[in-house]
């Protein structure tokens, strides 16, 4: 009961034994900070950017490849990076010329292929999508490549190509979830989006059920956006085909496997996709970039992000160009109010810190977090492991993070395998509860990595005696 007395308006739509239901292990309850721009609208940029540098690497699988040169003229929505394997394609995202197709700084690290386009900003529109105002008579096959077309991939920072999540679900799958949790502190453009969009949220969720030829889907969100659960309810009415689930506020409540589990009770096994127990988890905003793409004719050019944290003098939520640099909306939401500590794409459990402001949004970014030295570092310095146990008891897929840092540290790369390393999610629970303030979850990222370069090994020697 202690736990429906904190949860207030909610306490009409859900009862104790529905939340006992929802539960997953571990997880942590760190504080939100959301206040900071949970009540701004969404807003298009004060004006718009003089030119936009666009990766072509803006999803999980092969770098796209630049199908426009220097000195083109090319409006929104236009193609300008074709896939060249797993991916999805990309479209420009204001009209102009294109300025340069060269290395830039990325938002994941390093130096990426980008096609850099001067704004004319005559927002020139020049897709090649058909709309279809009524989608009800379109089938999977035409659905999934107007998807395809249209560049779409998860918006909720993970970037698989929606199409191929699609193809590979139907068929096994019989439940389709929209993730609208946005467990992550100080992140509410999906919040936002469920406010103010929701019926674009839930006309692009039925879509996506067609697609994959399902009857039942649902929309899990945290129980601290009451406001957004009580108007997704009433967006879906009194249709029996999607349930809006309001789910407790824990983190990574968000993750998929923990979203599933919250929401169906159906755990998967180590290794194991959602798939595997007829799951199939899209982002909100995934769901509304569909709608956009099959109803409207537009391609994925543009997405709804948080400029926030306590270094940010008016924090906001934008409508924002794809390309846009990280630079331009910072000042967008009035600069630095404050001597600023760590940049990040994301959040502060999962993002990643920039090392130039020169980067650009990607279609996953969604957020823009700028941190205070009081809110990014840690109050004491990184001590010795204490062996208590507490990274344990927060870990949301069952590992031993105490262990898997040992045998990082030591470099033992197949004991840490032998421990399901490969099955972290990385969220920073154990990084967040730790007392001794150990970075475990860059030490498991490296890791990871030295574990996929010796499968490559392997598996070019393996290709080479045969």
């Amino acid at each position: 009961m202690e736990l429906m007395q904190t949860l207030g308006p909610c306490v009409g739509l859900i009862c104790e034994v529905d939340f006992l239901k929802q539960s997953f292990y571990g997880g942590v309850h760190p504080r939100g900070y959301k206040e900071l721009s949970n009540r701004e609208a969404v807003r298009p940029l004060p004006e718009a950017p003089a030119e936009v540098v666009i990766p072509v690497s803006m999803h999980v699988g092969a770098p796209c490849a630049p199908i426009v040169a220097k000195g083109d003229t090319v409006t929104v929505g236009q193609k300008i990076a074709e896939i060249t394997g797993l991916g999805s394609p990309i479209h420009a995202s204001v009209s102009g010329t294109v300025k340069a197709v060269e290395p830039r700084p990325y938002v994941g690290g390093g130096m990426v292929n980008a096609i850099v386009i001067e704004n004319d900003c005559q927002n020139t529109f020049g897709s090649d999508l058909t709309p279809h105002p009524d989608p009800t008579g379109l089938g999977t096959e035409e659905l999934i490549e107007i998807i395809k077309q249209a560049g779409i991939t998860g918006m909720g920072g993970a970037g698989f190509p929606t199409h191929v999540k699609i193809s590979s679900g139907i068929g096994k799958v019989d439940t389709m979830i929209l993730n609208g949790a946005e467990c992550e502190p100080y992140i509410t453009a999906d919040h936002r989006l469920m406010l103010e969009q929701g019926e674009n949220i839930v006309a692009g969720a039925r879509i996506l059920m067609q697609a994959l030829g399902l009857s039942k889907g649902y929309i899990g969100v945290e129980a601290n956006k009451m406001d957004a659960v009580e108007h997704m309810q009433k967006v879906v009415g009194e249709t029996a085909d999607i349930t809006v689930m309001p789910l407790r506020t824990r983190y990574p409540q968000g993750a998929e496997k923990q979203l599933i589990q919250s929401i169906t009770g159906r755990e998967i096994p180590p290794g194991g996709l959602p798939a595997h127990v007829g799951c199939a988890v899209f982002n909100v905003g995934t769901a509304a970039a569909v709608y956009r793409a099959v109803v409207e004719g537009k391609p994925l050019t543009e997405r709804i992000l948080t400029v926030t944290g306590g270094a940010i003098a008016k924090p906001q939520n934008f409508l924002v160009p794809l390309g846009t640099s990280f630079q331009f909306l910072i000042d967008a939401a009035g600069g630095f109010q404050a001597e600023v500590s760590r940049v990040l794409t994301g959040g502060p459990m999962m993002g990643i810190a920039q090392y130039d402001l020169n980067v650009s949004i990607i279609k996953g970014t969604n957020a823009v977090l700028c941190m205070t030295a009081a809110e990014a570092a840690p109050h004491d310095p990184e001590q010795s492991c204490l062996r208590c146990g507490r990274c344990v008891n927060v870990c949301p897929m069952h590992l031993t993070p105490v262990y898997l840092h040992l045998y990082a540290e030591k470099g033992m790369w197949a004991d840490a395998e032998a421990l399901r390393l490969m099955d972290c999610i990385e969220c920073g629970s154990c990084s967040y509860i730790c007392p001794a303030r150990i970075p475990l979850v860059q030490s498991f990222r490296t890791a990871k990595g030295q574990l996929r370069a010796i499968a490559a090994k392997q598996k070019a020697k393996e290709a080479a005696k045969a």
